[in-house]
């Protein structure tokens, strides 16, 4: 008589419920299994491992999943049934709040209603490209009928201009935004993928070109004076100058606690950012990535005005009472809650017109940091640390006309050197600066 010790096992017998797994003639194991499927029904699935345990583990996942209530996907469903489980039970717990808000919105105004209809297992990387061809060709404004939506106003001149009178107006999706639509469609697949819904992510397959980066208006060394001056007095002066000095993020420094600095040895610690999100309102956040945490030298000119900005805090909070509300952050309004990101945008741009300067965006500070130390010769690797880069390959690709230009300067300084005695020389027409090696500071 033969005990279940010496019964293979491949052929043990397993509880009501738990499915059968068997290996199969090419040597590979399969687990098969009933699961919860969109619409209440149950359908049977089969899941496939190198080993027994494996392909075991991948099925009581599965059943785990539905026995949550969480109905597992197929590949027979549309894209827009897979895509709707995708945000709401995978991508909502690996994405930043503000991140998977991007996502749902870009799939409800796109990717549903362009590609929904198509069946999950039968899309191809033809009706992707396809798609993303039409979509960029198309007038958003006549597609969503944003123009016979707008409702009249006169005062802020909001009238009719496109589709409301059959006259279009030809706004189309940027090279930017089309990428992002293809990258959160990738995203979805790659993860049909790993769950073994589909053999392979169609639109991997798909080529939209490489947008061209957004254009950025850094501020000039001088006008980057004329900003510091004009910043003098300012209530939120030491956070002007901790931007433009330090590179440091919006949210990065509405985050910064006093906990965070450390005025005797000089350097500031970056842990969290503060972020405006729909659900938890004015949010505390761990960084953009691993890399954004990161500890930043300070220059005696920011310790300066810290001290200066602690005492003036100080004040506010004797003056506020029992309405102050203590959180700890460095930059606050005068009651002691924080900063709304686009309060201090407001303050920004209108510090800006007070210096009687160019508008820019406050993330242009960031860039002025990084475009005006390039310029004196400090090494890329340190940028990329200070500005909290993961990778050295974005700060490269983000300032490479800055470092064109300075490669054009180091050629010409080359020549200057290989140039014969008897090869007559250029005027100095006293338009450029004499060549010279830049100073680091």
């Amino acid at each position: 008589m033969t005990t279940p010790r010496d019964t293979p096992a491949s052929r043990r017998t397993r509880a009501n419920g738990d499915g059968t797994v068997y290996q199969r003639k090419d040597g590979r194991w399969e687990a098969a299994g009933y699961v919860l499927a969109p619409g209440g029904t149950r359908k049977r699935v089969r899941v496939y491992g190198i080993t027994r345990k494996e392909a075991l583990a991948k099925l009581t996942e599965k059943i785990a999943t539905s026995n949550r209530g969480v109905p597992v996907p197929t590949a027979q469903g549309s894209l827009a049934a897979y895509l709707t489980y995708w945000l709401d039970n995978v991508a909502i717990h690996y994405l930043r709040e503000n991140t998977h808000t991007r996502y749902t919105a870009c799939a409800n105004q796109y990717l549903i209603p362009g590609l929904g209809k198509k069946k999950l297992a039968k899309l191809a990387a033809k009706d992707v490209r396809t798609w993303l061809n039409e979509l960029r060709a198309v007038c958003q404004c006549c597609a969503r009928g944003i123009d016979a939506a707008r409702k009249p106003d006169a005062q802020a001149d909001r009238r009719p201009r496109c589709c409301a009178i059959g006259k279009c107006c030809r706004k189309h999706l940027s090279p930017l935004t089309l990428a992002y639509i293809h990258s959160v469609l990738k995203s979805a697949l790659e993860h049909a993928v790993r769950e073994e819904e589909i053999p392979r992510n169609v639109a991997r397959n798909v080529r939209t070109g490489t947008p061209r980066p957004r254009r950025f208006e850094p501020l000039t060394a001088d006008e980057a004076r004329v900003f510091l001056s004009a910043a003098q007095g300012h209530r939120l002066h030491a956070l002007f100058e901790l931007a433009l000095r330090t590179g440091l993020r919006k949210g990065e420094l509405l985050g910064l606690r006093w906990e965070d600095l450390d005025l005797t040895g000089g350097t500031a610690s970056v842990r969290r950012t503060l972020q405006r999100t729909r659900t938890g309102g004015l949010t505390t956040l761990p960084t953009k990535t691993t890399s954004s945490e990161r500890r930043i030298a300070l220059p005696t000119p920011c310790l300066r005005s810290l001290r200066t900005h602690r005492d003036q805090q100080a004040q506010e909070r004797e003056k506020a009472g029992g309405g102050w509300k203590e959180g700890g952050q460095v930059f606050t309004r005068p009651d002691g809650h924080p900063i709304e990101p686009a309060t201090l945008t407001r303050h920004f741009k209108a510090l800006l017109r007070r210096a009687e300067l160019r508008q820019i965006r406050f993330h242009d500070l960031r860039h002025s940091t990084a475009t005006l130390l390039l310029e004196q010769g400090v090494e890329l690797i340190v940028i990329k640390e200070l500005l909290g880069h993961a990778h050295i390959g974005v700060t490269a690709t983000v300032y490479a006309h800055v470092r064109l230009r300075l490669q054009r300067d180091a050629i010409d300084l080359l020549g200057r050197v290989l140039r014969t005695p008897t090869e007559p020389t250029r005027p100095d027409d006293g338009d450029e600066p004499p060549l010279c090696a830049a100073p680091v500071r």
